[in-house]
Order: structure tokens, then C-alpha cells, then sequence
């Protein structure tokens, strides 16, 4: 069916907020939604429908049931074939708008590739469940200038701040120490599905206003919000702060770190062995794996059950290992079953 651009947009069309002008704008834009959960998908979803030229999804994990009560996105059978988070929402909002395009990136975002993915991006949009991924996604956007959405959200309450680099206080100039404090995480201790739309839905409008050109607009606050009690609260952040080792001295730790190691996954009975210097055959191992346990596989990952362990392995080599928090015990899993 051949879509009308102009009928798909007239009501975004007639806010004086957007215009015509602004419409073309968000036509000719970039979006990088780093993480396809909660926030991520919600993001996506409206970018797209709003007619953002091009949206890239960066994610590295694969759906699963417990992901469908918040994750807009997915549907049961998504979880049934542990499909990779990128290409089940990509796949999705194809469906809704066929006149854009949507990138999908299976791959974790780590110090080694991080730039180059999101070098093509107008505007970042944080959709990540931990810090050192945001304070990652800060390096890049200050290094490069780009502007990005902070978010969080977690139990009934979320937080939401543009970043402008050079202009407003970045992440680190307010969080410098957020990386070393435990933080609460969905994982353990819940959240409200209508938290994160909410969240999600502020980060797209502040990225719109950027995309269409009206960047004046932005909210140049950190913003709280708890939606089952009702109560907000915000924290100036519209300069930089002076002795910031990010913004004010440019030093780029995080990114210069570009060696990528095993690492446990926030929040989750799980650890992720990093992709090595050679691609995996994916078919061949779901082969040589089908006499040892339960295998699903596809061309995107193969996932194998060893109880009371399970193995996702991605094309790169990547793998998540589930049923385990101990990093050598993950890769001695690996080696056994994947090899070195």
C-alpha cells in the first residue's frame, strides 16, 4: 500500500511546535536508541512513528517472557525464539512505518565500538539499565558533540535530562560517583510498566524538539518523577559544571579503556563473554550442541540449555551466559561448548 508522507504526519504537521519545516527535518534526522528495553522500545516506537529519517538500535540481549509486561515491542512468540532485542523491534516497527528506515545493531555497546556506532546520530537516547553504558554514551556525545537523553526508571519513579554538550551539565558533571554506588535495578526491585512509557515518552519529546530544530525548548533540568505518589523534582543542570573531568577537561576515560573483558549483566543471574576475533558458525554449532542439551537456534543466535546453565551465542562469537555470576565459571562454559 502506498503511504501518503503528508496525510501519515498532518496532525504533527499542525503543531506550531513542529510545522512543516520541522516535519522535514526530523525526515533528513539520525536517533540512536541505545537499548531495547523498557525505555528503548517505547522510544523507538515513537520515533518512528513520528517519521525520524533513520532510528539505530544498539542492543545485545534477546527477548525473553519476562520482558513482555514492559517491552512495547515484543510478543510471546518473540520469547518463545529468543529473538535479539535490535531485530524483534526493528522487525515490529517496519511494520508500522515502511517510509523510514530502522537499523538494527546487535552488538553491546563497549569503549571499542562505541563511537563508531553512534557517530551517525543527530540525538542519543539512553535506554540502558546501568551506568557505565550511560556514562560510555556521555564520552561519546561530549567527544562528539552530539546531543543526548538521559533516562532511568525503576520501582514507580524515573529521571529524565537532555544533554548539550558544551552548553549543559553533562552526566558526569552531576553523577561522578553514580558508577561505584550499587544501584536498584528492575531486576531487583521491580517496576511499573507505566513509569517507563512515561520516561521514554518525556526523552522522545526533548529529542524531537532537538531533531525539528527547536532546541531553545529543551528542558535543561534533571527531572524526577514518582507516578504512583505524584511527587517531582528537579535539579538545575543548564551549565557545565567548572573541574568537570568530561566536559570541562576533556578526558575520556571510559572510551580510552578499549579492551572489552567478561562482565556480569546488571541485575541479572548472567554474564557476558565478549565477541572475539573470528565469527562463529552458528549452524555448526547448533550441531555439534544438538546431542548435549536443548538447542534453539536461528541466524541470529543459537541458544543452548545446560542446566543449570544457558548459553546465547550471537554470529560475533558473543555470548550470554545465564545461571551464573562467577565470570570464570561463564568462561569455562564457554570454552567447553563454544570453544576458545
Amino acid at each position: 500500500m502506498t503511504t501518503n508522507a503528508s496525510d501519515r504526519y498532518s496532525r504533527q504537521k499542525l503543531l506550531a511546535e513542529i510545522g512543516g519545516e520541522g516535519q522535514q527535518r526530523l525526515a533528513d534526522s539520525c536517533a540512536a536508541v541505545v537499548g531495547c528495553g523498557a525505555l528503548g522500545t517505547m522510544q523507538a516506537a515513537l520515533l518512528v512513528r513520528a517519521g525520524v529519517g533513520t532510528t539505530l538500535l544498539v542492543d545485545r540481549d534477546y527477548v525473553e517472557e519476562s520482558n513482555l509486561q514492559r517491552q512495547v515491542l515484543f510478543d510471546e512468540r518473540d520469547a518463545e525464539r529468543g529473538v535479539p532485542k535490535a531485530e524483534a523491534a526493528a522487525l515490529a516497527l517496519r511494520r508500522a512505518n515502511s517510509a523510514v528506515a530502522v537499523v538494527p545493531v546487535v552488538k553491546d555497546l563497549v569503549a571499542a565500538n562505541a563511537e563508531r556506532l553512534l557517530e551517525p546520530a543527530d540525538v542519543i537516547l539512553d535506554g540502558t539499565d546501568n551506568y557505565e553504558t550511560r556514562f560510555l554514551i556521555n564520552e561519546v556525545a561530549v567527544k562528539r558533540s552530539i546531543a543526548w537523553i538521559y533516562g532511568a526508571a525503576v520501582g514507580t519513579h524515573g529521571s529524565i535530562m537532555p544533554v548539550l554538550p558544551g552548553q549543559t551539565a553533562c552526566l558526569e558533571c552531576l553523577f561522578d560517583d553514580a558508577p561505584r554506588s550499587r544501584q536498584p535495578t528492575c531486576d531487583t526491585a521491580g517496576v511499573l510498566n507505566a513509569v517507563t512509557s512515561l520516561i521514554a515518552s518525556l526523552q522522545v519529546v526533548e529529542a524531537l524538539k532537538i531533531l525539528a530544530g527547536r532546541a531553545q525548548a529543551l528542558e535543561r533540568r534533571l527531572v524526577t518523577i514518582d507516578v504512583w505518589s505524584g511527587e517531582r523534582a528537579a535539579l538545575r543542570a543548564d551549565t557545565p559544571r567548572p573541574g568537570c573531568p568530561t566536559c570541562g577537561q576533556r578526558r575520556f576515560a571510559r572510551l580510552e579503556a578499549q579492551s572489552a573483558a567478561s562482565a556480569r549483566i546488571c541485575g541479572r543471574d548472567a554474564v557476558q563473554v565478549p565477541a572475539r576475533d573470528r565469527p562463529v558458525d552458528l549452524p555448526a554449532l547448533a550441531h555439534s550442541l544438538a546431542p548435549l542439551g536443548e538447542v534453539r537456534a536461528s541466524e541470529l543466535a543459537v541458544r543452548f540449555s545446560c542446566p543449570p546453565h544457558a548459553l546465547t551465542v550471537f554470529p560475533d562469537g558473543r555470548a550470554i551466559v545465564k545461571g551464573t555470576q562467577d565470570l570464570g565459571v561463564a568462561r569455562s562454559l564457554y570454552a567447553r561448548y563454544v570453544g576458545d
